[in-house]
């Protein structure tokens, strides 16, 4: 059974959507995203500093999609998602999705793996020492986006990664936040 964007997204927001985008993803787009959910969630009288948390990890992970975020089409970003959910009170997830080129998927898997199992204590370590080296890529990250989101939360970082062509994947990645 091959990979279906559409049923994907149909299926990943049906219930407790706050927010939910899928499309091209530009600047004006996040600035938009970023504002919708400090509203909305100050509108539902979440706690302040749970909002901030929050919204510094939609930072990262829309940061992340619009510099990493591929196309099958050959430009960036054709395809992303975002969905903030709310899975009980005070509890939260973000959820996302974009292409990915088949030659960054190792990378990319290996680092997640590499983060998923760090201890809170070793992931300050190892941002320390990216930062210090100054490990980057030719987009400009050293994957502390996903470190910090795994500081700031204290989860698992969730991620799959779904076969669209013999050179492009579809990433999926979510965190849960409370």
């Amino acid at each position: 059974m091959s990979f279906e964007l559409s049923n994907w997204y149909e299926e990943v927001v049906k219930a407790d959507t706050i927010i939910s985008y899928k499309g091209i993803l530009s600047k004006d787009d996040i600035s938009d995203l970023l504002n919708q959910i400090e509203i909305k969630l100050e509108l539902n009288n979440v706690n302040p500093k749970l909002v901030r948390k929050i919204y510094n990890v939609a930072v990262e992970i829309l940061q992340n999609i619009y510099h990493h975020g591929e196309s099958p089409g050959g430009g960036d970003g054709d395809f992303a998602a975002f969905i903030l959910k709310e899975y009980e009170e005070n509890s939260f997830g973000i959820i996302s999705g974009n292409y990915a080129n088949k030659t960054k998927i190792r990378l990319l898997k290996d680092r997640l793996e590499q983060i998923n199992y760090l201890e809170s204590a070793e992931l300050r370590i190892l941002y320390k020492i990216i930062l210090n080296n100054q490990q980057f890529s030719e987009k400009g990250g050293g994957g502390l986006g996903m470190i910090d989101i795994a500081k700031k939360t204290g989860n698992k970082l969730i991620y799959n990664f779904y076969n669209l062509d013999s050179n492009h994947f579809f990433y999926t990645f979510s965190v849960a936040i409370s």
